[in-house]
């Protein structure tokens, strides 16, 4: 863990939470074993004793799906700023599947060429009927 994260968990620290001297993990402790074991903090958690894992709602929509995995991914990759923020501005969509169909049509073009579409289209001074009318 100290080679990889450049942290350690104290040895007295680990003998209390092993004999029961300390039941909950500190919230930093909890991190910190979530990014060694690439999980996410909540998974290091017992559930509330009320907890049901039982199906309380039918199965959800598809499109609630989406934003949930969306919402999701968005938080797992927070360490990431730009590919959390792609995740939750998809997310906050009302159309989440439109957007990922034309994403998928624009990998097919060459990153070049899709870089000057994109730096035209976001050019100072560029409005709507300047981009409509461009070639």
């Amino acid at each position: 863990m100290e080679k990889e994260l450049g942290e350690t968990i104290s040895q007295a620290y680990l003998s209390q939470l092993e004999s029961g001297k300390r039941v909950h993990l500190t919230a930093s402790t909890r991190d910190l074993l979530a990014r060694f074991f690439k999980v996410h903090p909540g998974y290091l958690v017992s559930d509330p004793p009320d907890f049901s894992t039982d199906l309380l709602t039918d199965v959800a929509e598809e499109s609630d799906r989406l934003a949930t995995w969306l919402e999701a991914s968005a938080e797992e990759w927070r360490a990431e700023p730009e590919i959390a923020g792609f995740f939750a501005a998809l997310a906050r969509t009302t159309d989440p599947r439109r957007y990922l169909a034309l994403l998928s049509e624009l990998l097919a073009l060459p990153l070049s060429e899709l870089e000057q579409i994109v730096q035209r289209l976001t050019a100072p001074g560029s409005s709507a009927a300047e981009r409509e009318l461009a070639p």
